[in-house]
């Protein structure tokens, strides 16, 4: 199984991580051209991190995304349903405290972290307004999250090229460093099915978050969306 459908059968979705796990940050940063580490950047000091703050990271995958939090001094937590995932984290991140979790039932109190963010992992949840009211019981009050996510580019030639030329490729992309790069069909499809900025900031505020915004990054290609609880 490398596939997960738009279903997004969270058994489906796992199994489909797992089988990617061993390169899939190498993978990421073929596709993006190493422009996501300037996503990533971008990410952190939306969160802006301080010394002893409690930052959950959801769908950190390997923990790519946690480790900057927890060189600003925070504790970071990298949660993800893929065991596989995290299998492959604790080899190469062991000082990051990986948890095992579904994002739509968290294994966390009430009232728990400072911060809670999510990289390119809300689309894959079978109910995103679910996770994000899991995100929202989880965080402190006056806390903040950040969903970082691919979105629709504003400009409209950027769009064409983007959605009909770069995620027809993706696969074939993916191909040169992933052994199922059946999977990033899925991923492309998925990317095309999301809601664009002002439909996610409108899924953020219909699970009880206040204040949502969103900052454009690389033309519309991904967006931050910031909110408090």
């Amino acid at each position: 199984m490398a596939r997960a459908d738009l279903d997004k059968q969270p058994t489906d979705v796992r199994r489909m991580f797992d089988t990617v796990a061993r390169r899939y940050d190498l993978t990421n940063d073929l596709m993006t051209a190493g422009i996501q580490r300037s996503w990533r950047r971008s990410m952190v000091e939306a969160v802006a991190p301080r010394p002893g703050d409690l930052v959950l990271d959801l769908a950190a995958g390997t923990g790519c995304s946690s480790e900057p939090f927890f060189e600003r001094g925070a504790t970071a937590v990298p949660c993800d349903f893929s065991v596989g995932m995290l299998q492959q984290g604790k080899k190469d991140r062991p000082a990051l405290p990986f948890v095992a979790g579904d994002g739509t039932r968290l294994p966390f109190l009430d009232d728990t972290f400072d911060a809670v963010t999510i990289s390119y992992g809300l689309r894959n949840f079978v109910d995103p307004v679910a996770g994000l009211k899991e995100m929202l019981r989880v965080t402190r009050p006056g806390g903040r999250l950040v969903v970082c996510e691919f979105s629709t580019p504003t400009n409209g030639a950027l769009r064409t090229v983007y959605m009909d030329g770069f995620m027809r490729a993706l696969p074939a992309i993916a191909s040169l460093t992933a052994s199922a790069a059946d999977a990033y069909v899925y991923l492309a499809e998925s990317i095309r099915a999301w809601p664009d900025q002002a439909g996610l900031a409108d899924l953020v505020a219909e699970a009880g978050w206040q204040r949502p915004e969103w900052r454009d990054l690389t033309g519309g290609i991904v967006a931050l969306h910031r909110a408090t609880a």
